[in-house]
């Protein structure tokens, strides 16, 4: 575990999750623990509502049969949650933040409504209620081509489009390998972060008819402040950036506190409001958290 357990990570106030990796997790008594070669630290499973388990970590049968009957999430990732692998045990005890998000979506009206909130949320500007949702893909998809050529400026980049094959990935240029690499860090804290809350990955506002669009609506609020200019920065610098990439965004996120917003970010958008939706999604009287 990288840090000490009086130093929990939160998203807010309500929400709290561990993070462990190189060591073992068994039961332990009536609950599990972590063991290393020198030390074992108990988990508090029961008043926990995410475990994330990066690489190095094996867990028992047992353990999980613990950890399944106090209700507690599990998530596999990469290095400090950087990648989202898979995750057992919906941990929500509600589908409120799930319905509301089929409703939004449902209805073309609140549809467009939600689009030109992630907008204004993401650029600060409002936008007209008359664009469709055709209009409204194309600003903010100007929006990021001037992004992209202002930091392809400030760096020195040559910049010929957003352009790659995936069959022939180092054919591509640096600097859409560095996007690219970038963007899936991103997708990957996202993702864990869309699990936890009890919503669905699948159902986009903008993004539509992929596994994760919703993953790709949210990581767009961050992109242009956190993975467009980290992927311009180090393209400069290498040819082969992607493992460079994948560190300073993990470094980033620790620097602009990503993990605190990105739950609160899904609720202003759900519900217009940061804290809607705990209450409903926990038991009553439980001191539970959805961080990581």
């Amino acid at each position: 575990m990288n840090r000490d357990l009086q130093e929990l990570p939160r998203f807010d106030d309500n929400w709290t999750f561990l993070y462990f990796e190189k060591g073992h997790i068994e039961q332990d008594q009536m609950s599990v623990a972590y063991f290393t070669e020198y030390k074992k630290i108990p988990i508090p499973v029961e008043t926990l509502s995410l475990l994330m388990l990066g690489p190095g970590t094996t867990i028992t049968h047992e353990a999980m049969k613990r950890i399944s009957a106090s209700r507690c999430m599990i998530e596999w990732v990469g290095e400090d949650g950087v990648r989202f692998y898979a995750s057992g045990l919906a941990q929500t005890y509600s589908s409120r933040n799930l319905l509301q998000q089929v409703r939004l979506y449902a209805n073309d009206f609140e549809r467009l409504r939600i689009v030109r909130k992630m907008y204004r949320m993401r650029f600060d500007e409002d936008l007209s209620e008359n664009l469709s949702l055709e209009q409204l893909r194309g600003k903010e998809g100007a929006r990021v081509r001037t992004a992209y050529r202002e930091l392809a400026g400030k760096h020195g980049v040559k910049w010929d489009g957003r352009s790659y094959d995936q069959s022939e990935w180092q054919s591509a240029s640096p600097i859409n390998r560095a996007l690219s690499a970038a963007n899936s860090t991103l997708y990957g804290i996202v993702h864990s972060a869309i699990i936890a809350s009890g919503c669905s990955p699948a159902l986009g506002f903008v993004h539509q008819g992929k596994q994760l669009s919703f993953v790709y609506d949210i990581a767009d609020l961050y992109k242009t402040e956190i993975a467009v200019p980290v992927a311009f920065e180090v393209s400069k610098e290498s040819s082969s950036p992607e493992t460079t990439v994948r560190r300073k965004m993990r470094d980033l996120f620790r620097e602009k506190k990503l993990m605190k917003r990105i739950i609160p970010d899904i609720m202003e958008i759900l519900y217009g409001d940061r804290t809607a939706g705990e209450r409903d999604n926990f038991p009553e009287g439980r001191d539970v958290a959805v961080n990581y």
